[in-house]
């Protein structure tokens, strides 16, 4: 399969829309919350697959949805945060209504979700929140941004870094591993030390504290453009408090002092998943087959809050709505799960104003270990920084916002 195709196709597999449907339903009611990626795929192919034999209401308390992949574009105004804000007419143009609320509870044994005080009930219910942080201890996050969840606090951070001065210092922290998209704190620390060096020709210091014990993916490409840009990287550095009135934190026991500081805090699954008690640990364990909640019955959690061995993205989470959404028109339709399934996690990395490294991963289910795992010994795939990988990352990520919102 050559790149460009492999890069269009999140999930391999051969979707019930291929299967005979003979067989008459009464309708059934999905109910999806969470408006990121997985939800909003998720919801658009029931649809598409399953016809007005499927009801899907989308819910979310937001109106809109602003994309972290590319987010770090943001800093070094290749993208805005405008470019990145999508609506949710695409999918309630296809059928899936949506309802702009936020879920108050959560009843599994008689099916219903409660919003504005009003039950709303299911035959299935899919659950893609995300992430919440596992803060070390409240502090203002207007001062010292994530900018984990893209929106407000990407603006934030980015105001940060053009108010550096010369000689000043630029902390970030990388949380310790599982996180969502696990290339991304690299890239960023790359995409601000080039932008204040050979953009805006400042010296600033660029100093990274990470919780993991190595830079986790892309090992050589990240490093080789740390030493290239200056970056000081610290591993097996765990955060344990953060002070944002005198703008410094504490590492490894010892207060580090930042003139800007981005802190990106350890991370687990969304309040939701707690309340509906689907999690194990941080996450909620899923069968990978039809990532329904080995938990509660009829409950599917898909994307960044569910507990398995895959990376938390948005790439390889559409393609985890639609191994849902066919997994839940099999059980509506008596049909077996997929055989054979297989996902795709694919990321481009930006580095610099224009360059970008690649790397690709297909995983497979396997039926022994119950869990997917590297469909090859041959991944992952990978690509370090080019000028060509630059322009194809706005290939890739036009796809996927374009199979996910349109």
């Amino acid at each position: 399969m050559k790149r460009r195709e492999f890069l269009k196709n999140t999930v391999l597999l051969a979707s019930i829309s291929a299967l005979p449907i003979n067989a008459k339903i009464n309708q059934k009611r999905v109910v999806i919350v969470g408006g990121g990626f997985t939800g909003v795929t998720c919801a658009k192919y029931l649809k598409m697959w399953g016809g007005s034999d499927i009801e899907v209401i989308l819910v979310d308390e937001d109106l809109n949805y602003v994309s972290p992949i590319l987010s770090n574009l943001v800093i070094n105004n290749i993208r805005s945060i405008n470019d990145l804000t999508f609506t949710y007419k695409g999918v309630i143009s296809r059928g899936v209504k949506f309802i702009n609320a936020k879920v108050s509870d959560v009843d599994t044994n008689k099916k219903y979700i409660i919003l504005d005080n009003k039950k709303l009930y299911y035959d299935k219910l899919v659950l893609a929140p995300g992430i919440d942080f596992k803060y070390t201890n409240k502090y203002d996050t207007n001062k010292i941004p994530h900018a984990w969840i893209a929106g407000r606090q990407t603006e934030i951070l980015k105001s940060g870094i053009e108010n550096l001065k010369n000689n000043d210092t630029f902390i970030m922290t990388i949380p310790k591993a599982p996180y969502r998209c696990p290339p991304g704190p690299y890239e960023r620390a790359c995409v601000v030390a080039d932008y204040l060096k050979n953009v805006k020709r400042m010296n600033v210091e660029v100093v990274v504290f990470d919780e993991n014990p190595d830079v986790i993916v892309e090992k050589d490409v990240f490093k080789a453009k740390f030493r290239e840009y200056g970056i000081k990287y610290y591993p097996n550095s765990k955060v344990t408090k953060v002070d944002d009135k005198q703008n410094r934190i504490l590492v490894n026991n010892r207060w580090v002092r930042g003139d800007f500081i981005n802190v990106i805090p350890n991370q687990k699954a969304a309040e939701i998943i707690f309340n509906t008690k689907v999690n194990e640990g941080d996450f909620a364990p899923v069968d990978m087959r039809s990532f329904e909640s080995t938990l509660k019955k009829d409950v599917y959690i898909i994307g960044d809050s569910h507990k398995s061995n895959i990376p938390k993205a948005g790439h390889i989470g559409n393609g985890e709505a639609k191994i849902c959404a066919d997994a839940i028109l099999r059980d509506f339709y008596n049909y077996p799960l997929m055989k054979d399934i297989k996902l795709n996690s694919a990321c481009y990395s930006p580095v610099s104003t224009y360059e970008a490294s690649w790397l690709a991963v297909v995983f497979k289910y396997d039926k022994n270990k119950k869990m997917m795992v590297k469909a090859s010994n041959r991944y992952p795939f990978s690509s370090k920084p080019s000028r060509r990988n630059f322009k194809d990352m706005f290939n890739w990520a036009g796809n996927l916002f374009s199979d996910t919102f349109s």
